[in-house]
Protein backbone atom coordinates (compact mmCIF):
# COMPACT_ATOMS: atom_id res chain seq x y z
CA UNK A 1 0.00 0.00 0.00
CA UNK A 2 1.49 3.17 -1.34
CA UNK A 3 2.10 6.74 1.57
CA UNK A 4 -1.13 7.87 2.81
CA UNK A 5 -0.52 11.16 4.52
CA UNK A 6 2.29 12.81 5.75
CA UNK A 7 2.26 11.83 10.01
CA UNK A 8 4.43 14.40 11.71
CA UNK A 9 7.43 17.05 10.91
CA UNK A 10 10.88 17.89 12.60
CA UNK A 11 12.39 21.19 12.51
CA UNK A 12 16.05 21.91 14.05
CA UNK A 13 15.55 25.19 16.19
CA UNK A 14 17.53 27.64 18.10
CA UNK A 15 15.99 28.29 21.18
CA UNK A 16 13.42 25.55 22.16
CA UNK A 17 11.58 27.44 24.70
CA UNK A 18 10.95 30.20 22.14
CA UNK A 19 9.77 27.88 19.79
CA UNK A 20 7.62 25.82 21.65
CA UNK A 21 5.80 29.37 22.66
CA UNK A 22 5.55 30.41 19.64
CA UNK A 23 3.58 27.05 17.83
CA UNK A 24 1.79 27.03 20.77
CA UNK A 25 0.48 30.77 21.06
CA UNK A 26 0.19 31.52 17.09
CA UNK A 27 -1.07 28.06 16.32
CA UNK A 28 -2.51 26.11 18.95
CA UNK A 29 -0.57 23.18 19.09
CA UNK A 30 0.16 21.30 22.35
CA UNK A 31 2.84 19.98 24.26
CA UNK A 32 2.39 16.42 24.27
CA UNK A 33 5.87 15.22 25.54
CA UNK A 34 8.59 17.67 26.64
CA UNK A 35 12.53 16.38 26.90
CA UNK A 36 13.93 20.23 28.72
CA UNK A 37 16.66 21.43 26.72
CA UNK A 38 16.81 18.93 23.68
CA UNK A 39 13.42 18.21 22.40
CA UNK A 40 9.26 18.82 22.19
CA UNK A 41 6.63 17.53 20.52
CA UNK A 42 3.75 18.89 19.69
CA UNK A 43 0.26 17.99 18.41
CA UNK A 44 -2.45 19.58 16.50
CA UNK A 45 -5.49 20.52 18.51
CA UNK A 46 -8.13 18.21 15.68
CA UNK A 47 -4.90 15.57 16.01
CA UNK A 48 -4.48 12.07 17.43
CA UNK A 49 -1.26 11.80 16.11
CA UNK A 50 1.21 10.96 18.53
CA UNK A 51 2.67 14.20 17.58
CA UNK A 52 2.71 16.59 14.64
CA UNK A 53 5.83 18.55 15.09
CA UNK A 54 8.95 17.72 16.60
CA UNK A 55 11.37 20.39 17.60
CA UNK A 56 14.98 19.48 18.42
CA UNK A 57 17.47 22.40 20.05
CA UNK A 58 21.02 23.15 17.47
CA UNK A 59 21.72 26.26 19.60
CA UNK A 60 21.93 30.00 19.48
CA UNK A 61 25.03 29.80 16.96
CA UNK A 62 22.84 27.55 14.17
CA UNK A 63 23.57 28.92 10.65
CA UNK A 64 20.34 30.11 8.74
CA UNK A 65 18.19 27.96 6.36
CA UNK A 66 19.70 27.81 2.81
CA UNK A 67 16.85 25.74 1.43
CA UNK A 68 15.25 27.12 -2.24
CA UNK A 69 18.42 29.78 -1.97
CA UNK A 70 21.86 27.88 -2.87
CA UNK A 71 20.58 24.71 -2.03
CA UNK A 72 18.05 21.99 -2.04
CA UNK A 73 15.53 21.42 0.81
CA UNK A 74 12.25 21.78 2.01
CA UNK A 75 10.66 25.18 1.23
CA UNK A 76 7.67 25.22 4.00
CA UNK A 77 5.48 22.93 5.36
CA UNK A 78 1.45 23.42 5.23
CA UNK A 79 -1.59 23.14 7.95
CA UNK A 80 -4.82 23.29 7.12
CA UNK A 81 -7.55 24.87 9.05
CA UNK A 82 -11.60 24.32 9.09
CA UNK A 83 -13.20 27.69 8.79
CA UNK A 84 -11.81 31.32 7.02
CA UNK A 85 -12.98 32.58 10.40
CA UNK A 86 -10.20 30.39 11.89
CA UNK A 87 -7.89 31.69 9.04
CA UNK A 88 -8.70 35.03 9.61
CA UNK A 89 -8.19 34.84 13.16
CA UNK A 90 -4.79 32.89 12.70
CA UNK A 91 -3.81 35.67 10.22
CA UNK A 92 -4.78 38.36 12.93
CA UNK A 93 -1.91 36.29 15.49
CA UNK A 94 0.68 36.17 13.17
CA UNK A 95 0.68 39.77 12.29
CA UNK A 96 0.40 40.19 15.97
CA UNK A 97 3.91 38.24 16.43
CA UNK A 98 5.67 39.89 13.19
CA UNK A 99 5.55 36.81 11.60
CA UNK A 100 3.00 36.72 8.93
CA UNK A 101 4.69 37.58 5.42
CA UNK A 102 1.91 36.80 2.38
CA UNK A 103 -1.75 35.80 2.48
CA UNK A 104 -2.73 34.37 -1.22
CA UNK A 105 -5.70 32.93 -2.82
CA UNK A 106 -4.83 30.17 -4.84
CA UNK A 107 -8.36 29.10 -6.05
CA UNK A 108 -9.13 26.46 -4.79
CA UNK A 109 -6.83 27.39 -1.55
CA UNK A 110 -6.81 30.32 0.78
CA UNK A 111 -3.28 30.30 2.25
CA UNK A 112 -1.40 32.25 4.48
CA UNK A 113 2.48 32.58 4.63
CA UNK A 114 4.43 33.26 7.92
CA UNK A 115 8.03 32.77 8.97
CA UNK A 116 8.93 31.12 12.76
CA UNK A 117 11.20 32.56 15.07
CA UNK A 118 14.20 31.08 13.17
CA UNK A 119 12.77 31.94 10.00
CA UNK A 120 11.96 29.04 9.00
CA UNK A 121 8.25 29.10 6.41
CA UNK A 122 5.22 27.79 6.86
CA UNK A 123 1.34 27.61 5.31
CA UNK A 124 -1.84 28.15 7.19
CA UNK A 125 -4.57 27.49 4.67
CA UNK A 126 -8.19 26.63 4.23
CA UNK A 127 -9.59 24.58 1.36
CA UNK A 128 -12.73 25.59 -0.73
CA UNK A 129 -15.03 22.21 0.05
CA UNK A 130 -15.34 19.76 -3.08
CA UNK A 131 -18.98 20.38 -3.34
CA UNK A 132 -18.55 24.27 -3.50
CA UNK A 133 -15.67 23.79 -6.33
CA UNK A 134 -16.68 25.16 -9.96
CA UNK A 135 -14.17 24.35 -12.33
CA UNK A 136 -13.86 27.84 -13.21
CA UNK A 137 -11.26 28.75 -10.23
CA UNK A 138 -8.39 30.56 -11.33
CA UNK A 139 -5.40 28.54 -10.46
CA UNK A 140 -2.34 31.09 -9.26
CA UNK A 141 -1.52 33.59 -6.97
CA UNK A 142 -3.75 35.95 -6.21
CA UNK A 143 -3.86 38.48 -3.65
CA UNK A 144 -6.02 36.98 -0.70
CA UNK A 145 -8.75 39.00 0.58
CA UNK A 146 -10.43 37.02 3.30
CA UNK A 147 -13.38 38.99 4.32
CA UNK A 148 -14.42 38.51 0.22
CA UNK A 149 -13.51 35.11 0.46
CA UNK A 150 -15.92 34.66 4.39
CA UNK A 151 -18.61 36.87 1.89
CA UNK A 152 -18.13 33.90 -0.54
CA UNK A 153 -17.70 30.93 0.89
CA UNK A 154 -19.81 32.12 4.75
CA UNK A 155 -17.39 32.39 7.71
CA UNK A 156 -17.59 28.72 8.97
CA UNK A 157 -18.18 27.25 6.45
CA UNK A 158 -16.12 23.21 6.98
CA UNK A 159 -13.12 23.28 4.69
CA UNK A 160 -11.27 20.83 2.82
CA UNK A 161 -14.56 18.42 3.14
CA UNK A 162 -14.07 16.05 0.09
CA UNK A 163 -10.90 17.39 -0.65
CA UNK A 164 -8.53 16.72 2.17
CA UNK A 165 -10.99 15.45 4.85
CA UNK A 166 -13.89 12.76 3.33
CA UNK A 167 -17.30 13.58 3.11
CA UNK A 168 -19.54 11.93 4.79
Amino acid sequence: MPVQRLNHAVLYVRNLDRSVAFYTEALGFRVVHNMPGRASFLQAEGSTNDHDLGLFVIGSSAGASQAGRSTVGLYHLAWEVDTLTELKRIAAVLTDHGSLVGASDHGTTKALYAHDPDGLEFEVSWLVPAHLLTGDETIGTLALDIDAEIERYGADTQGGIGVSVTAS
